[in-house]
């Protein structure tokens, strides 16, 4: 009897939990999909049941990849310190005296933002420029401009000629745009590498080297001197312009940096990279890190194993190869057909374009050709150029007094390798220069004329110069030739004069 109560009991049991089941499912669910409902129900009891007995397990530790372990490969505490101690008391003795490191000894908001300056427009003439080169410019630079509320009201055709010869004209361009900006915003010189950062031409190591010198902010710089003394103190062999590369740089820089001389510290860590630890021949036996350096380390157990190793020599990117023909076009005044009257005229100067190579700069008609031409194809290419912009047609309203190929040269740029050929082409314009000049319209082409004194003390860019020097020279040795020439006859009449 208790058996088929026990049975009955189990039955009510089972009806009661399909009953359940049912209501929640379809209305047109079947038995087996009432059944395969509670299986699913169990199942998922039991995966939630395990999931969560996984998670009270410790973790199982997966070994990282080797770019990761090296990234993570940092400097020891004490390495850091004594990396530390060591080179601020090298650089204390040993820094080179340069005019941006001349410090004042007020703690005024005034003073602090004028050594701001200095260090912003020492550090952009610095880039892809050597010292001793940036020495006499940044000292002129001052005079002109001492601080940036003076560089605010500058021309770019000021600064430009200022800048004339450093290359990298942008530079110039950027530094003029971030003095305005800085002057206009009205909120004094940023002093943090966020804030800075926000300046055009301003990037992340030039924001450091401000923040730091000059605000004293500790913040790391990382430029090709510190990439070239961290390789070597690490021994990181890896393409330096690789990006994880030089996250990890960054990274090593960041926990070298001493806390209370940030500024000096990054200073003598760059100083360090540019007169001891040099790409080529480093001095290892004067370095005052060299116990802490694994490059050097390696060297004297492996003679195979070489400290410029450190980092890999990254093979540059081919240059392009442009050729140019640069036409120094004198016109002379007067009516008078010979030169040698009047050997100095005035000469057209076309101003290029706001954006691109050389951006904003003043410089002879030139055009860029399709490769290597020959000297009629150059000249039928220059009078094509010299009539649509000038109206000036040899045909029709000007004369041809002298036409000569001057040389040619290779001037080379970063990325652009550039054969220019030289030619002048001196003329004599019907009606005179003023009427000619009056009757141009100028369009979007900005140009000038000026005279052969104004031309020489213009801020012109390397190449211009080499133009027109190139020009100055054959004109001497021309009027030389004349003169010879000219006593040469003087002197053969003389001579006929004698015998008869």
């Amino acid at each position: 009897m208790s058996l088929v109560l026990w049975n009955k009991s189990l039955f009510s049991a089972v009806s009661s939990l399909e009953l359940r089941t049912s209501l929640s499912s379809s209305s047109r669910s079947t038995p087996f999909e009432q059944n395969s409902s509670f299986c699913s129900l169990t199942m998922d009891n039991e995966r939630k049941t395990k999931k969560k007995k996984e998670r009270q397990l410790p973790e199982k530790k997966t070994a990282l990849p080797l770019e990761e372990e090296d990234i993570e490969d940092l400097f020891s505490e004490k390495e850091v310190k004594k990396i530390r101690q060591s080179l601020l008391q090298w650089y204390d003795k040993n820094q080179r005296e340069l005019p941006w490191r001349e410090r004042s000894e007020s703690d005024k908001e005034e003073e602090k933002e004028k050594r701001a300056y200095g260090v912003w427009v020492s550090e952009v003439m610095l880039q892809q420029t050597r010292v001793q080169t940036v020495i006499d410019y940044y000292n002129r630079w001052m005079t002109k401009w001492p601080t940036i509320h003076h560089l605010a009201k500058a021309s770019l055709e000021e600064v430009n000629e200022m800048w004339a010869g450093l290359g990298y004209y942008r530079r110039a361009r950027f530094l003029l745009e971030g003095a305005k900006m800085i002057v206009a915003e009205g909120d004094g010189f940023p002093n943090t590498v966020s804030d800075l950062r926000k300046v055009p031409g301003i990037g992340n190591y030039t924001a450091g080297a401000i923040a730091s010198i000059a605000f004293k902010e500790v913040v790391p710089v990382v430029d090709g001197n510190v990439i070239r003394v961290l390789a070597r103190l690490k021994a990181i062999s890896a393409n330096p312009k690789d990006t994880s590369t030089v996250k990890n740089f960054w990274k090593l820089a960041t926990q070298l940096v001493d806390s209370c001389r940030p500024g000096d510290f990054n200073q003598s860590l760059m100083e360090l990279g540019a007169v001891i630890c040099t790409p080529l021949n480093p001095n290892c036996t004067s370095c005052p890190v060299s116990d802490k350096c694994q490059a050097y380390s390696m060297s004297k157990c492996d003679n195979s194993v070489l400290v410029t190793s450190y980092p890999m020599k990254v093979l540059k990117a081919r240059q392009r190869h442009d050729v140019s023909a640069a036409c120094v076009v004198e016109i002379l005044g007067g009516n008078d057909e010979s030169e040698r009257t009047q050997p100095d005229g005035v000469f057209i100067l076309v101003k290029r374009r706001d954006e691109g190579l050389l951006a904003g700069l003043w410089e002879f008609p030139s055009i860029i050709l399709d490769g290597e031409t020959d000297i009629t194809t150059r000249r039928e290419a220059a009078e094509c150029f010299l009539k649509k912009s000038f109206n000036l047609d040899p045909r029709n309203n000007c004369s041809i007094i002298l036409r000569e190929d001057v040389g040619e040269f290779v001037h080379i740029f970063s990325h652009i390798r550039l054969k220019v050929h030289v030619e002048l082409l001196v003329l004599r314009i019907k009606g005179g220069i003023d009427k000619w000049v009056e009757k141009q319209d100028k369009g979007t082409l900005s140009w000038k004329c000026v005279d052969g004194g104004t031309l020489a003390s213009m801020g012109l860019t390397s190449g211009v110069r080499k133009v027109y020097t190139m020009v100055q020279k054959f004109k001497q040795k021309r009027l030389d030739f004349c003169g010879l020439w000219e006593i040469k006859k003087q002197g053969s009449r003389v001579d006929r004069k004698s015998e008869s």
